[in-house]
């Protein structure tokens, strides 16, 4: 710890501590909608903040007891794991079981195209690393995954946004904007979309599909809330065959945000050169966490977990809905499952100001804009119902609210 230096035959001494160094905590308003500002503090001190925009579930919802038994268990196994590097494409057990998940999908793969990553965001950049130059257009979902937008514009990518409908993207829109950007690759949320919580439908998925053919574009697919929903749906993976789509997802939102594992899937032509970007910049993964994952799912605690889950969630989103609904909040689309609603308190207020106001509150929300490619304005929040429990989020809602009804306050409602 650095309170104590010993001098080899002299003896211990006290040493003198390093002065202190205070960073600036300063509450800066301009930047409380800033996205970079917004992920480092939603990962401070989350314990003493009301945390409705966050993109996790609570600790107590997470069972952690499969995890330790897990743990425990790899303990006492013997081989090089715990302190050697791992393979390249990652626990071939645990991709075997993937193998299995993905067919339970109706997605045919071999474990050879199967590559474990930590996380989908790990997922997305290594595809970004290997198909997209500065410079390149590239497709993504709006509204979207927002740290997404900040990995493609740190490549000089050239973010260009498709609108969402409650079924999926706009397909019209869609054709258009490859016409006139000719991208390489569409990255899009298509199960409980992050932040609608919308769903693709059959049809979209193959006009989608139709669309990426005609015009030679990658489709990315990440599928990271897919386990959330109670029922089977179509992924563009099961109609594709991972011919154009890499299917991407990761177990941060349903066992473990910790554990960082994650996984693609995709023909194997394609694996072969990610796999090779993921050596080049990460080496191998963890396969402590992966062994402590593979026996989470062989031991049917993940199955059972999930089901816990959804419940839980069905319930929380019932009751989050109802709440927003009597504020006179306008719900995009009530969600079939998954943690996120989509809703707006009405066109003319400014919701990344009202965000503001409710962080000096130390309620953290998550605001529209955020979502947007470019930040763009927009009326909505994403609010996650398992942290919309405490009532303060709604009793902040309702006072602001009224009080910018009642003086038509210029900062906050946007005129």
């Amino acid at each position: 710890m650095g309170y104590v230096n010993s001098r080899p035959g002299s003896g211990f001494y006290v040493s003198m501590p390093a002065p202190a160094q205070t960073l600036d905590s300063t509450y800066q308003p301009e930047s409380a909608i800033d996205v970079v500002w917004i992920l480092k503090k939603s990962l401070e001190d989350r314990t003493s903040k009301t945390m409705p925009g966050a993109w996790w579930l609570p600790a107590e919802w997470m069972e952690d007891s499969g995890i330790k038994k897990s743990l425990r268990m790899i303990s006492q196994k013997n081989g090089e794991f715990l302190s050697a590097y791992g393979t390249a494409g990652g626990y071939l057990p645990l991709r075997s079981l993937l193998q299995n998940k993905l067919s339970a999908l109706g997605i045919v793969a071999n474990p050879s195209q199967i590559i474990l990553t930590s996380g989908v965001t790990h997922a997305m950049d290594l595809v970004t690393r290997h198909l997209i130059q500065a410079g390149d257009a590239v497709l993504v979902d709006d509204p979207g995954y927002f740290i997404l937008f900040g990995g493609l514009k740190s490549f000089g990518a050239k973010v260009v946004g498709v609108p969402w409908n409650v079924d999926g993207p706009d397909v019209a829109r869609l054709e258009a904007l490859i016409i006139e950007h000719r991208p390489k690759v569409f990255f899009t949320n298509t199960i409980l979309h992050n932040p609608t919580g919308a769903s693709i439908s059959q049809p979209v998925a193959y006009r989608i599909l139709q669309l990426a053919e005609k015009y030679d574009v990658t489709l990315v697919e990440d599928d990271i809330y897919g386990d959330f929903h109670p029922m089977p749906i179509t992924r563009l993976a099961t109609l594709d065959q991972l011919n154009r789509v890499i299917y991407v997802s990761s177990f941060s939102k349903t066992v473990s945000a910790s554990l960082r594992v994650g996984y693609f899937a995709c023909n194997q032509k394609m694996a072969d050169k990610l796999c090779d970007v993921k050596l080049l910049t990460n080496l191998t993964t963890s396969e402590i966490n992966e062994q402590v994952m593979y026996q989470l799912l062989a031991d049917g605690h993940y199955r059972k977990h999930i089901d816990k889950l959804r419940k839980r969630l069905l319930q929380a989103r019932q009751q989050t809905i109802a709440k927003l609904e009597q504020l006179g909040f306008d719900v995009h689309c009530e969600p079939q499952g998954g943690m996120f609603v989509w809703a707006s308190p009405g066109e003319n207020f400014d919701t990344a100001n009202i965000a503001i106001e409710a962080a000096k509150n130390g309620i953290m929300m998550a605001p529209g804009n955020m979502f947007r490619p470019n930040q763009e304005a927009t009326p909505f929040f994403r609010f996650n119902v398992a942290h919309c429990e405490n009532i303060s989020t709604f009793k902040f809602l309702e006072s602001t609210l009224r009080y910018i009804a009642d003086t038509s306050h210029p900062k906050l409602n946007g005129r």
